[in-house]
């Protein structure tokens, strides 16, 4: 695993909150999370292959046999996120999460459902995986079909709950953020003793953004780094995953999905026209059983005891959320794909002079 300084590592501060021990999404006990890049062919040809896959798995144990509470919320929906269906009516996540190239969306899917199949039959007759997806298209030559079975279950089979690597691995070997190099982030936040104590955990896939509407920490970055441009503009996507062990249900985890997009905002997002931001948020704290008796779930009740806590909940989204897209920035290397085109990483040391410039950094 190769190691970029984090937001926090260069003095950057978002927000107030603590972050977990990683500052990852893998601070909420039992979630994992895999990575499998896919990079073939010389930089600049006609062919060259710049995609991947990235996994989330919400507990340690199989989530067909221990569905968590989950909701989405779609920001711009420019996109697509197959199971939101199911998860809408029935409120609950019962598969991994598969991240890819939208135009692997469907062998990612076949490929979940067949890997499913290796662990457990009836659950692959039954599940439906849920898959989302940014588009790669102007580093990678899509339609040369580079994604295969073995390529997810791979992503699948490295799911671990340790750090997580970030910038361009997995599905993020291919994506863009604000005009430069993007691909996967992370963050958390460790709620106060006073507010549960709980975890918030956020992993992002970047592929979003106008370079001069980007901000970091409230400074207007875009406006002051204008070179490095890519030849052509695309208006992007991102996806947002959450994850906590606050016991939330369903209507409780949509609300903390929508939070997710204040934190892309905050960021400099404004959910282009043709963009599409999938945001998607799950409790570990309930196993929902699967034998179709009454049962009691731990729940943070809307009331007057609970209004802080879950309010502290969505401030820990924002936060987390936008330091990992800062840090799916950082983590992001120059990359050139098809035909020539390149994606250029955002400078440090000119960022950082911008930050002191403006009394940002610590």
């Amino acid at each position: 695993m190769t190691t970029q300084p984090r937001a926090r590592d260069l003095g950057i501060r978002i927000g107030s909150g603590e972050p977990g021990s990683r500052n990852a999404i893998t601070d909420v006990a039992g979630v994992r999370v895999g990575h499998q890049s896919v990079i073939r062919g010389d930089d600049g040809a006609k062919d060259a292959i710049r995609t991947g896959v990235t996994t989330i798995f919400p507990r340690a144990a199989a989530p067909w046999a221990e569905p968590v509470y989950a909701a989405t919320h779609i920001l711009n929906g420019y996109g697509e996120l197959i199971g939101i269906n199911s998860m809408k009516e029935w409120g609950i996540l019962e598969s991994p999460i598969v991240l890819t190239s939208s135009q692997q969306i469907g062998k990612a899917y076949d490929a979940a459902v067949a890997w499913i199949a290796t662990k457990d039959v009836a659950a692959a007759e039954a599940v439906m995986p849920c898959v989302t997806e940014c588009d790669d298209s102007w580093l990678s030559a899509v339609l040369e079909r580079p994604l295969s079975d073995a390529d997810v279950f791979a992503a699948l089979d490295a799911a671990t709950d340790g750090p997580v690597e970030e910038g361009c691995v997995g599905s993020g070997v291919g994506m863009q953020c604000f005009d430069f190099k993007g691909g996967i982030g992370t963050a958390s936040r460790v709620l106060p003793a006073e507010a549960g104590g709980y975890t918030v955990g956020v992993l992002v896939m970047t592929n979003h953004g106008d370079r001069g509407s980007l901000l970091i920490d409230g400074v207007r970055v875009g406006e002051e780094i204008t070179d490095l441009m890519p030849e052509e503009h695309s208006e992007g996507s991102c996806i947002v995953v959450v994850a906590t062990d606050a016991p939330l249900v369903p209507h409780q985890l949509r609300r903390v999905a929508q939070r997710a997009g204040m934190g892309l905002a905050r960021g400099g997002s404004y959910a282009s026209n043709g963009s599409g931001e999938q945001l998607l948020a799950f409790s570990t704290a309930n196993a929902v059983p699967r034998d179709g008796k009454p049962y009691r779930p731990e729940v943070l009740a809307d009331g007057d005891e609970s209004w802080a806590i879950i309010s502290s909940v969505f401030k820990a989204t924002i936060e987390a959320t936008e330091e990992a897209v800062v840090n799916a920035l950082l983590a992001s290397h120059t990359t050139t794909g098809r035909d020539g085109n390149t994606l250029f990483a955002l400078p440090v040391d000119r960022l950082l002079s911008v930050l002191r410039a403006a009394g940002r950094t610590a």
